[in-house]
């Protein structure tokens, strides 16, 4: 009986050289799939697109090389807000978590967008062993190892950011506030979701420690459609400064009615308010003057991005924003760790990603990017804008209409 060998040799050329052809398309038609998960409906919208098109461009790019070591990069697109939130929505995001969890194809994830969302999918993503990179959440909580047992019961970091987070942003922006705008008297304002509630906490706690004077510190409920009773009661403080942690479902109203009621007075936020949806919804000249930081180095003037800005512009018809970089360079750390278990040899699964994830060290837009072991990113920049009006462009183009002012002076 012929053995298996002297089969294969005895085999014609040419369907010796069809199983060849078959192997390398089999090898070519591989696969991994990423998710991602923003809210594309309700009053985020907006934001999130300008971060889910710098994701996939950075797919289209890879896949337009001919994948990652041999894959094609597929993307699931899962959609975290709701109509009847109006907003991001934690109840659809964890829902969106467990599909994702649940897909043996999935071997990352692309975000959430908002800290709420982030809560939501992090104990269930670590329960899956599913890594996610997000570029724009930034509640401490969730990577703060007093809160393990809540937000990765699994053990190992699953929530890594391309962003610092609230424990660096909020404290900063209250010394910009009061060693550059020189802010004696503030009050603050939060939505009551889990970024707008941190974010103002965070600014509260440092102000209240370089004496910068907090009146008080209420919240809004982002439903409501009339903030003029509270806004009045901030007027009677005689504040210099009114501080918002939120994001636009809220904000919108509160740019829109403080323009009418606290005209002449430092107004700010955090990311929340460096946001395209906010902007279209609030309007100039309501917008005007607004203070805003973001979580994440500038990098809009570095000569070496401005390419990819141009290519940005013109697929997707506008200016990209600070969270689309951070967007591009959460999935190319994400195929980064792709790259470098499946030159090692190693099935490119979800376990073996995350590790990779862990140790990724990766030139990206905004420089070399690494986590510690809670998956923070390793720089903690804050930067620091003012909307300030230039009708060559549209009122929601954050590049072109928040003017850039510099680094948040940091704290200790």
């Amino acid at each position: 009986m012929p053995t298996r060998r002297a089969i294969i040799v005895q085999l014609p050329a040419a369907a010796f050289t069809g199983a060849l052809i078959t192997r390398a398309a089999m090898a070519a038609d591989k696969s991994v799939t990423i998710g991602l998960t923003v809210p594309l409906t309700g009053s985020d919208a907006e934001a999130a697109a300008l971060i889910r098109d710098g994701a996939m461009l950075a797919v289209e790019d890879a896949n337009a090389q001919g994948g990652v070591a041999g894959y094609k990069i597929n993307v699931t697109v899962l959609d975290n807000g709701t109509t009847t939130a109006g907003q991001y929505d934690p109840a659809q995001a964890a829902t969106n978590a467990r599909k994702l969890v649940a897909d043996a194809n999935v071997v990352a994830n692309l975000g959430p967008e908002m800290s709420g969302s982030g809560k939501a999918m992090a104990p269930i993503l670590s329960q899956g062993n599913l890594a996610t990179i997000t570029p724009s959440s930034t509640n401490p909580d969730i990577t703060d190892p007093k809160f393990a047992a809540q937000f990765r019961p699994a053990g190992k970091a699953i929530y890594f950011r391309t962003v610092t987070t609230d424990a660096y942003q909020g404290p900063n922006m209250a010394n910009y506030f009061a060693q550059t705008l020189k802010v004696k008297r503030a009050y603050i304002l939060d939505d009551g979701g889990a970024y707008g509630v941190g974010m103002a906490d965070a600014f509260e706690t440092q102000a209240k420690k370089i004496g910068l004077a907090v009146l008080g510190h209420d919240q809004l409920d982002p439903r409501e459609a009339d903030y003029t009773t509270i806004l009045t009661k901030i007027k009677s403080q005689n504040p210099d400064a009114l501080y918002f942690g939120g994001t636009s479902l809220a904000g919108i109203k509160l740019v829109k009615q403080s323009y009418d009621i606290l005209p002449n007075i430092v107004k700010g936020g955090g990311d929340g308010v460096y946001s395209a949806s906010l902007m279209k919804g609030a309007g100039y000249p309501a917008i005007e003057g607004w203070y805003a930081t973001i979580a994440a180095p500038y990098i809009a003037d570095n000569p070496e991005v401005a390419p990819w800005i141009k290519r940005y512009e013109a697929k997707y018809g506008r200016g990209p924003t600070s969270y689309s970089f951070t967007a591009y360079d959460a999935v190319q750390v994400i195929l980064d760790a792709i790259k470098r278990v499946a030159e090692s040899g190693k099935a490119v699964s979800r376990d073996a990603v995350r590790d990779a994830i862990q140790i990724a060290n990766v030139k990206t837009l905004q420089g070399a990017v690494s986590f510690d072991e809670n998956g923070d990113i390793k720089d903690r920049t804050v930067s620091v804008f003012r909307y300030q009006h230039n009708d060559k462009y549209p009122v929601d183009d954050v590049l072109h209409q928040y003017k850039y002012l510099g680094v948040a002076p940091q704290t200790a």
